[in-house]
């Protein structure tokens, strides 16, 4: 019981973490050590459906109260509070480090790790500092374009949720969709609140496309990703390091300029410590 509650809460990190632009889901399952189980299981869905379920069951269920309810509250602090904020998030995303190094440590590093890690931490940093952003969508209709469009932007959002120090909310973003898709989700829950029977099943049509292409990108991806595990396992750790590592950086780049005071500095050693300490020990069990 205790080990399912840990993953319900590993798993509401990464569904706040996957709604938040600039914060990777993937970076929040490497740093609360629930990344290799949750790309295995997924990869072994069909030939071990049980344990699998068993397995990514406690996982989904925190993402789902992490998107629904937790980033709701995430949302509000980053308005009031976003300094102090995204210091817990980088806290997040370093606590797991310790964790995660501690798996090559005792490992010859070779040539091609260092140049693996310097490649996929320019592969987040250099994006960040180089953004485009297009103009927001402001309606969706459902017609075939449109449902092309919802799931290409599935699979391509699922990749960032699995690929560390990828922010699918960031490409959403930058494609001008993320303001539209995170609309529509919350319209979904508050009709089902309402008992607005219409308008739910208007919201969640549209979303359908979108949900398919998430799962069909979540198939594949991990897929790619334990294949390069069973393959490489010890050069894939030092690029996942990479990944993890640059995370910081995209999420520094993503506040932009803001105004700080010396309470706000505190409060931020604070909250990142405390991120720290809770992506560590999440890590540790």
């Amino acid at each position: 019981m205790k080990e399912i509650m840990l993953d319900i809460i590993k798993g509401a990190l990464i569904g706040v973490a996957n709604v938040i632009p600039g914060v990777s889901g993937g970076t929040l399952a490497v740093s609360t050590g629930v990344y290799e189980k949750m790309i295995n299981a997924i990869n072994n869905l069909r030939k071990e459906f049980k344990q699998s379920i068993k397995t990514l069951w406690p996982i989904v269920l925190g993402m789902i109260i992490g998107i629904i309810g937790l980033a709701f509250v995430i949302t509000f602090l980053l308005e009031k509070f976003s300094v102090p904020t995204t210091a817990c998030f980088i806290g997040l995303v370093l606590g797991g480090v310790p964790m995660l190094y501690k798996k090559v440590e005792d490992t010859k590093v070779k040539p091609t790790h260092i140049l693996l890690y310097l490649f996929t931490l320019a592969l987040i940093i250099i994006p960040s500092v180089y953004t485009v952003t297009t103009e927001p969508v402001t309606s969706l209709n459902l017609d075939l374009i449109t449902i092309i469009i919802l799931g290409s932007l599935g699979i391509i959002s699922a990749t960032a949720m699995i690929v560390p120090g990828v922010s699918g909310s960031m490409i959403l973003m930058m494609m001008g969709y993320y303001n539209i898709i995170i609309s529509t989700i919350k319209e979904t829950i508050s009709s089902l609140l309402h008992f607005d029977l219409s308008a739910f099943g208007a919201n969640v049509l549209i979303m359908i496309p979108f949900a398919v292409g998430v799962i069909l990108g979540i198939v594949v991806v991990s897929k790619m990703i334990a294949f390069f595990l069973k393959k490489w396992p010890i050069a894939t750790i030092w690029g996942i390091l990479g990944l993890v590592c640059a995370s910081p950086f995209a999420i520094i780049l993503k506040m932009g300029t803001v105004t700080v005071s010396p309470l706000i500095i505190i409060a931020s050693f604070f909250t990142f410590g405390l991120g720290f300490y809770i992506s560590y020990k999440l890590g540790e069990k």
